[in-house]
């Protein structure tokens, strides 16, 4: 009798995650920001101006996940810092060509369907190898318990603990 529940637990939560497969990553204008669980706090022109991008996880109609992703060409260590370097990045771009910045920081990450926030950090390692000029997708990440063991469980490795913040390194996102 358990070995069947087994299985067929095994087979719904296979069944659930199938959505995963038809997903896609897009680029959004905005979004409502008071849903952020991590920075809502940051308005949507913080999160679009000077290169940064919101990038949700889309399967049919929906969004799913959200990633707000910041170029910059050293690893910052608070928002402030992001804000900084994020400017600079941008504004090295205008005279070289249009490439902003090295390192892709996600600074904030959430999910709105179980899943979805797992995918979505894929789907941005999937877009920075695709890249010429982006070499690390590197966190932003709140000091918080919650976010070490998410970033652990998922094979990043942690860079450096800050005052108020904590950056990983996701392996597989970093280029040879």
């Amino acid at each position: 009798m358990r070995i069947g529940t087994n299985i067929k637990k095994f087979v719904n939560d296979f069944k659930f995650f199938d959505w995963i497969k038809k997903s896609e990553l897009v680029e959004l204008d905005k979004v409502n920001c008071k849903d952020d669980p991590v920075r809502p706090e940051l308005d949507n022109e913080f999160r679009t101006k000077h290169g940064r991008k919101i990038y949700g996880l889309k399967y049919q109609d929906e969004i799913e996940g959200i990633i707000c992703i910041a170029f910059t060409n050293d690893v910052p260590k608070s928002v402030e810092e992001l804000d900084k370097m994020s400017i600079d990045a941008f504004g090295q771009a205008v005279h070289r060509s249009n490439i902003q910045g090295t390192i892709a920081i996600a600074y904030t990450v959430w999910s709105l369907k179980k899943g979805a926030g797992k995918e979505i950090i894929k789907d941005a390692y999937k877009m920075i190898k695709k890249s010429n000029h982006l070499n690390r997708l590197v966190t932003l990440s709140p000091l918080t318990v919650m976010a070490e063991k998410f970033h652990i469980r998922n094979g990043a490795k942690l860079l450096q603990v800050n005052k108020t913040t904590q950056n990983f390194s996701a392996r597989s996102a970093e280029k040879s």
